[in-house]
């Protein structure tokens, strides 16, 4: 007797989709404010620089066109801006889009056993995303104040282990771990184990021992760079990324990518913010600075702010009903900083440096909330 099978309904998603929390975007507008300080998404405090934004409108006669699906106008000024050979770099929509890439690539599921992604406990939410859509099981390794723990990383290493994420320096702590503890990481994996660096806010960093993962890249098989756009160059919202990698995995990556991942404006604005003269320099002196002023103003008023060299840090309130309480305040302000509790840290506020009127602006805000909160501890 042949058995009759009852199907669904509806089309039915995998059972791990529906256990990922989508990715929440830090907030961008606040009900009834006038004006609207964004500090949520550590976006680059000077916007764009200018010969991106031109090169953006110079393209626009030709968004018709379908651009360079191998991006190698875009490689290229990579290489040349960072001393890379543009045949071991991939560009992305985002970082995000290769991190999803490497996790499909790497950590997929091979004869019904599910692989095993490493993360720190407060590492990038994408790296959960994507590795449980990939269908991996993703570990959260736990930190040591508040920056990945070598030790724990190693230890937390099985059979079924496939890929270790790494955030240096970290989003949303804003830690640093030291390039002898990284290299100590790599030694410590197996040969098979893919160590990716996300060195998305690199360029902050004044470390004179950093490095953002070239050094391991060049010296193995088994480590990937990825780079951002975003973040000092001021393009969030065009999405270019950029990963630095051994030749077998770049060719793993171009097998699956988007053909044209990347869009031609994108890729044009992308090539000339490399070229806009001393942007970085500026941009990284001015974070600098008024890190290091605010996170003082805040501490000078109670509010404990965890060490950072990213253009970001958290304001650590001591509990969530207070911290709750300051995002409030702040947005009635006009305000918008990023909440932290979807991270495990609900105690703590994560607010991007802006402009120095953005800076003092936030300092008045907490310093006027801290004096009618006389029960902080």
């Amino acid at each position: 007797m042949t058995e009759i099978l009852t199907r669904p309904s509806a089309p039915q998603p995998r059972a791990s989709v529906m256990q990922i929390h989508a990715y929440t975007p830090g907030e961008s507008e606040v009900s009834g404010a006038n004006r609207i300080i964004k500090l949520s998404a550590n976006e680059g405090a000077f916007g764009p620089p200018p010969s991106a934004q031109a090169a953006y409108l110079k393209v626009a006669a030709e968004m018709h066109r379908y651009p360079d699906g191998a991006s190698i106008a875009l490689r290229r000024a990579i290489g040349a801006r960072f001393g890379l050979d543009p045949e071991r770099i991939v560009c992305g929509t985002g970082s995000d889009e290769l991190i999803q890439h490497l996790c499909h690539i790497y950590a997929g599921p091979v004869d019904g056993i599910q692989a095993d992604i490493l993360m720190s406990a407060h590492g990038f939410s994408m790296y959960e995303i994507s590795g449980t859509y990939a269908g991996a099981h993703v570990i959260k390794v736990p930190e040591q104040n508040l920056t990945a723990d070598v030790d724990a990383l190693i230890a937390a290493v099985t059979p079924n282990t496939r890929i270790v994420f790494l955030a240096n320096p970290n989003n949303p702590t804003g830690s640093l771990l030291p390039q002898a503890e990284v290299e100590r990481l790599r030694a410590g994996l197996p040969a098979d184990v893919l160590l990716v660096l996300d060195a998305a806010y690199a360029e902050y960093v004044d470390d004179p021992e950093y490095d953002p993962g070239v050094k391991l890249v060049d010296a193995g098989e088994n480590t990937v760079m990825l780079r951002t756009f975003s973040k000092v160059f001021g393009m969030g919202g065009m999405r270019v990324g950029w990963g630095y990698a051994p030749p077998a995995i770049i060719d793993a990556i171009n097998r699956v990518r988007g053909v044209f991942n990347v869009n031609i404006a994108a890729q044009a604005a992308a090539i000339a913010a490399l070229a806009e003269p001393g942007w970085v320099e500026a941009s990284v002196a001015h974070n600098t600075k008024w890190r290091t002023w605010l996170m003082a103003a805040l501490e000078q008023v109670g509010i404990k702010c965890w060490p950072s060299v990213g253009n970001f840090f958290l304001a650590d309130f001591g509990s969530k009903a207070q911290a709750d309480a300051a995002n409030a305040h702040l947005k009635s302000r006009g305000i918008i900083i990023r909440a932290m509790g979807g991270y495990g840290l609900a105690q703590t506020l994560r607010i991007t440096v802006g402009s120095e009127e953005d800076c003092r602006a936030v300092a008045a805000a907490l310093a006027d909330f801290m004096a009618g909160n006389p029960s902080h501890g």
